[in-house]
């Protein structure tokens, strides 16, 4: 590709399109892998732990509901934290530090002696999460040109269903050990620790990764600090091509702050501060704001339904299957099926596990293969149907998945219906993010990503903690409220403004 005017000031478009795609974009779609899962384990190994580890930490059905709203709950208190921080002081070294952080935590939960101690430890997890989480696609979409922009964070996507699957079969193989070592008096660890220590395994790998990366080049114009952007887009070019960065066809980058270029010029911690203030007050007013609140309507939906149907995915199954254990294997409704949920006595001596439950690993498992499935045509279609029509379509057809699930006649039904719904509003999760990526500049992008998902989690925080007693309440409620939010979605979707062409 030939570039006129080679001296001529180049915008990013123009220069990150001029890298070409190669090694360098492999070697991120690589990373995607390992940050997606240490983004989806933090939020979901709880709901994996609760059937194994319910008798040791004397759980009751309020108490698995506090476990997944504590990782939420911790990610809502750092939201604007989080995204301040990486709209001003830039991505690469937040992400890396976010990742080993995040390591460190779920290796100590992985010890906890109760579960007030893991409540705390899951709450640390989400506040710590939540930062690279926002970040994450925001990263890998500002280090790719526009034909592959899009869909950087349905990449994510497939790396999170992928993870998905492996959650399942990792513990279908780890959590029926049940061992127990005994380290002190009052104190052991379990096989469902080790589970949870497995889990830090990729935001370890993730920090790694991150010391080895550059910063984002469009973080770095969008700071005036266009010297550096242009080495990281040399970097990028000769990576990919093999060709010297003489060859490199740009020469100047635009002014995009108007600020002089000047990397010499030291500024103090509060400089910075007050510069991020400056750079986040118009997320705020007209056009902006109507904007931030409609993306972050539409991802408190999502999430709401979303994750607390998927946190509870795998106690449903457990219960399904405790049900057909003590039924000679017959199947029912899913209504008579739940009704093998009962609160517990409260006493350890009282409490049972049923650790043949291969089955219920086999159905999450399906479940999140449906997932993928579903990332995998997203990605195809998003560029030909648009995100605001691909947003429309699949939050209305994840709208009749959960009315069906509530009149599913049997297990298979069930899993069917589960399995839908988390196709379709999983990816619906992501598209949003797409949306905000395309809608908002450079210096806002983050910290718009953080508070939707700030929202997101709020109501998530929320759905999981009163599942437990809309299930105590009757059947109906729990999988109908659902419905519901899914439906608020579809219209919300509805208001959306069409998609822009450029990247801003």
């Amino acid at each position: 590709m030939k570039f006129e005017n080679e001296e001529k000031p180049a915008d990013f478009e123009t220069a990150i399109t001029a890298t070409n795609f190669g090694k360098f974009n492999w070697v991120l779609l690589c990373l995607a892998l390992p940050v997606s899962w240490g983004n989806l384990f933090e939020t979901t190994t709880m709901s994996y732990v609760f059937p194994a580890a319910q008798c040791d930490l004397n759980l009751t059905l309020e108490d698995k509901g506090m476990l997944n709203a504590a990782v939420y709950f911790g990610t809502i208190t750092s939201a604007f934290f989080w995204g301040f921080l990486f709209d001003t002081f830039g991505r690469r070294k937040l992400l890396m530090i976010g990742y080993f952080m995040d390591a460190v935590i779920v290796i100590i939960s992985a010890f906890s002696p109760n579960k007030h101690f893991l409540m705390f430890m899951k709450f640390l997890g989400g506040f710590i999460i939540n930062g690279p989480y926002a970040a994450a696609p925001t990263y890998l979409s500002e280090m790719h040109a526009a034909k592959y922009r899009s869909r950087m964070p349905l990449l994510l996507g497939v790396g999170m269903s992928l993870g998905s699957m492996f959650l399942p079969l990792l513990a279908a193989i780890i959590l029926p050990l049940n061992f127990k070592i005994s380290l002190m008096d009052s104190f052991a660890f379990h096989s469902w620790g080790f589970y949870l220590m497995i889990n830090a395994v990729p935001s370890l790998l993730s920090g790694i990764i991150f010391m080895f990366l550059p910063e984002s080049p469009k973080f770095l114009m969008s700071m005036g600090r266009n010297e550096e952007a242009l080495k990281v887009f040399q970097m990028m070019f000769k990576m990919n091509t093999g060709k010297p960065v003489e060859m490199y066809p740009i020469r100047n980058l635009v002014k995009e702050n108007g600020e002089k270029d000047n990397p010499h010029t030291k500024k103090t911690f509060f400089d910075n501060l007050k510069k991020g203030y400056v750079q986040i007050r118009p997320l705020f007013s007209f056009p902006h704001l109507r904007l931030l609140l409609l993306v972050c309507g539409l991802q408190g939906f999502q999430l709401m339904s979303l994750n607390t149907l998927r946190l509870w995915m795998p106690q449903l199954f457990q219960a399904i299957n405790d049900y057909k254990y003590l039924n000679n294997g017959t199947s029912s409704s899913l209504c008579e099926m739940l009704s093998i949920i009962r609160p517990t006595t409260g006493k350890k001596e009282d409490c049972f596990v049923n650790f043949d439950n291969l089955e219920v690993y086999i159905k999450s498992a399906l479940a999140s293969s449906m997932l993928l499935i579903g990332y995998l045509l997203a990605s195809s279609l998003i560029n030909a149907v648009g995100q605001k029509r691909l947003l429309n379509i699949i939050s209305f057809v994840a709208s009749f998945a959960a009315i069906g699930l509530y009149f599913a006649p049997n297990s298979a039904a069930v899993t069917v219906a589960i399995s839908a719904f988390k196709m379709f509003a999983g990816v619906g999760t992501n598209v949003i993010i797409v949306i905000i990526v395309n809608f908002f500049p450079t210096t806002l992008r983050t910290m718009t990503v953080s508070l939707a998902m700030m929202t997101g989690r709020g109501a998530a925080t929320f759905g999981n903690l009163i599942f437990p007693y809309l299930l105590k309440i009757g059947c109906a409620p729990p999988f109908l409220s659902i419905a519901g939010q899914a439906c608020a979605l579809f219209f919300l979707s509805l208001l959306l403004p069409e998609q822009r062409t450029t990247f801003i």
